[in-house]
C-alpha cells in the first residue's frame, strides 16, 4: 500500500490513518485548523475541498459530517495518495477524490450544486520561489504556480449554492487580496479568525468564511495562539490536533 518514503500516519482526534511522504507532500496545521473552522452541514449536504492534497481535510471532515465530500486535486500522486488513505479508513461511501485542475472543476461537478466549500490553495505568489530545493510536487501545492487565489475563490463560488459557505485558510498578509477576490465573487465575508504563532506576535495564518450572496456582517473571533510561553502547543490547539481529554 506504501511506496517509496511514504509513512502512515495517524489522525488521532478522529482515530483515522493518512499517507504522508516528506518529499511529495505532509498536511500542516493549517488543514487541521481549516477543517475545524468550516461550517459543514451535519448529515446531508454535499462538500468540495479544493487542493484536497493527501486528502486530509476531507479525512477531518468525515468526523464531523455525514454529507458526501469530493476532495479536488492537480497532481497525480498525491490524489493517489489521498485514494489510498480513504480506502484504508474504509471511507470510499462518503469520499471521494477528483484529480482535475480546480479552474475547471464547476463545470465539470456542477454549478451552485454544493453546500460547502473549503479551501487551502497555494500560499505563494510564483515569483516567491525562494526555496529552489522544493519538490516539483510542493512547490505546486505552496505557490500559484497553476492556481492563483483569484481562481481559487472563483472557482468556490461558482460551486456554491446561494447561501453556501466557502471557508479558507491562508497567510494573514493576504487578508485584503482574500477579501477582495471574496466580494469581487459573490463572498461575503461573515467570519474570519487569525492564528498567532505564539502571544504577542504578529499574525502568520487568517481563517475566513464567506456566504454566497450574503449580507455584510463580519464577526472577528478571538484570536488563536498555537504555541504557550513554554514552547508547546496551547490547550485548544492540543484540543484539536489530539481531541478532547474528557
Amino acid at each position: 500500500m506504501l511506496t517509496d518514503d511514504e509513512r502512515l500516519d495517524y489522525l488521532l482526534a478522529e482515530n483515522l490513518r493518512i499517507i504522508q511522504s516528506p518529499s511529495v507532500f505532509s498536511f500542516s496545521l493549517d488543514a487541521v485548523l481549516l477543517a475545524r473552522f468550516a461550517y459543514v452541514p451535519k448529515k446531508r449536504g454535499r462538500i468540495v475541498d479544493l487542493c484536497t492534497g493527501n486528502g486530509a481535510i476531507p479525512l477531518f471532515l468525515s468526523a464531523r459530517t455525514e454529507s458526501s465530500i469530493t476532495g479536488v486535486e492537480l497532481q497525480p500522486r498525491l490524489a493517489g495518495m489521498a485514494r489510498r488513505s480513504i480506502e484504508f479508513n474504509g471511507l470510499e461511501e462518503q469520499i471521494h477524490i477528483i484529480e482535475g485542475d480546480v479552474k475547471e472543476i464547476p463545470a465539470q461537478l456542477g454549478f451552485e450544486k454544493f453546500d460547502t466549500v473549503t479551501c487551502n490553495p497555494p500560499y505563494f505568489p510564483a515569483h516567491e520561489m525562494s526555496d529552489k530545493n522544493l519538490s516539483e510536487h510542493m512547490a505546486i501545492a505552496r505557490h500559484e504556480l497553476h492556481l492563483t487565489l483569484d481562481e481559487a475563490v472563483k472557482s468556490a463560488s461558482q460551486l456554491l449554492k446561494q447561501g453556501g459557505k466557502a471557508a479558507f485558510v491562508h497567510r494573514a498578509g493576504r487578508l485584503i487580496d482574500i477579501m477582495a477576490a471574496m466580494r469581487n465573487n459573490r463572498l461575503e465575508p461573515k467570519r474570519i479568525r487569525l492564528v498567532y504563532p505564539k502571544a504577542g506576535k504578529e499574525a502568520n495564518t487568517l481563517l475566513i468564511e464567506g456566504i454566497k450572496d450574503g449580507k455584510p456582517d463580519l464577526k472577528v473571533l478571538p484570536p488563536l495562539i498555537v504555541y504557550g510561553e513554554d514552547g508547546e502547543y496551547t490547550e485548544e490547539v492540543r484540543g484539536l490536533l489530539y481531541g478532547s481529554e474528557e
